[in-house]
């Protein structure tokens, strides 16, 4: 679970830093790059809520490795370099990640129950890790393997590595078809009419927003105060190595509260000062901006990832929540970067996009703030989906 973790981000911060060498080389316009960073996203949005139905047709460690297998297609389509390889291959890399990610909650919490916040946490921590490999060394490996097309394609090796590893490794369990009358039937209908999902499911999209934003935009917004391009693409990944920290930390500090609202608004605030700071303040104070967000965004992803455990008696609810909050949210998420694009076609001053970004942290902390309390989905003794006062930690 934690090396496919590792293969969820690199596939679209690598592409972030090697925008203006893609732009160049190709004569995409602005509105054309913007739709670029946003087709992955919408394809998370689009594709999540497949898993549970591939799940059910195929196992859900079968489904997984799908996923890594369109995940590795779409890395190498994109070595072809043309503007339809490349769109096309992003589009097959947002399916694999939606798919992949929206399984890995489920698996978690049917196979370590006790644990599964914490497990949460370590592979949130490989994704970040993953995300910060991907921005961190797109320059390099461009220059080292002559192109960004190189660049790109590079990331499927460490995709083949994990889906080896899993069809080695993975839990075995066959696959369970929905059968008519099975007490799973209309789990998701059931789910829609639970306020707490939907609250689940917009902190996911609003704080995933921030995310793709900093994924797809952040070196072109640095660049525009005067910070070069090695050093942007530098900051962007210094920013997500330092997730690494709060992604493994936030779901331990949020055991110490009754719920998890304070550790939410914490990491969202520190995630607003962060970017505050990159695009608003002195640009002598951009490293301490860096540190902030990559604290802040680590442990909002995190904590939203296991808000999903959390707020699901079993596993079964978890897989269906996972496939709303991450389809919804994600497709919410979406109109983050293709805002911030539009905004940059339009060449809006970089105070407004602060802004919007600030207006979207605000969002986000207004829904952590239900989804954050002590409640959870269970079904009841008509098998209806309902929402309870979660048992204390510990109890059955």
């Amino acid at each position: 679970m934690v090396l496919v973790g590792l293969n969820l981000r690199p596939a679209l911060s690598s592409l972030a830093p090697l925008l203006a060498r893609v732009q160049q080389d190709t004569g995409l316009s602005p509105s054309a790059i913007g739709a670029l960073t946003t087709l992955p996203v919408l394809c998370l949005g689009l594709f999540a809520p497949l898993a549970p139905r591939l799940s059910r047709q195929y196992g859900p460690e079968r489904a997984l490795s799908l996923g890594l297998v369109v995940i590795t297609s779409g890395l190498l389509l994109r070595w072809q370099g043309s503007p339809l390889a490349l769109y096309a291959g992003t589009l097959l890399v947002g399916a694999g990640i939606g798919v992949s990610g929206a399984l890995l909650p489920a698996l978690v919490k049917r196979e370590l129950p006790r644990g599964a916040d914490l497990m949460t946490g370590v592979y949130t921590m490989a994704l970040c890790l993953g995300g910060a490999l991907g921005a961190g060394l797109a320059i390099p490996l461009s220059d080292l393997l002559g192109g960004w097309t190189r660049s790109l394609a590079a990331w499927s090796l460490l995709a083949m590595a994990a889906l080896i590893a899993w069809e080695l490794y993975m839990p075995r369990t066959a696959a369970t078809p929905r059968m008519a009358g099975d007490p799973g039937t209309g789990m998701t209908r059931g789910l829609l009419r639970q306020p707490l999902a939907w609250q689940v499911a917009l902190l996911m999209g609003t704080q995933s927003s921030l995310a793709y934003i900093v994924f797809g935009w952040l070196p072109t917004l640095l660049m525009q105060r005067g910070i070069g391009e090695a050093e942007a693409g530098l900051l962007m990944g210094m920013s997500v190595m330092v997730q690494l920290i709060s992604a493994l930390l936030a779901p331990w500090l949020a055991r110490f509260g009754r719920d998890q609202r304070p550790a939410l608004l914490l990491v969202l605030a520190s995630t607003a000062s962060g970017l505050w700071i990159l695009l608003m303040a002195d640009t002598s104070l951009r490293y301490l901006g860096a540190l902030l967000l990559g604290l802040g965004q680590g442990g909002n992803f995190s904590l939203a990832l296991t808000l999903i455990v959390l707020r699901s008696a079993d596993s079964r609810l978890a897989g269906r929540l996972s496939g709303l909050a991450q389809g919804g949210g994600y497709a919410l998420a979406a109109l983050g970067p293709l805002s911030v694009g539009i905004m940059l076609d339009l060449q809006a001053p970089i105070t407004a996009i602060a802004w919007l970004l600030m207006g979207i942290a605000a969002a986000a902390a207004s829904f952590a703030w239900f989804a954050g309390r002590q409640r959870q989905l269970c079904f009841d003794a008509d098998d209806n989906v309902i929402t309870r006062c979660a048992p204390r930690r510990g109890s059955r």
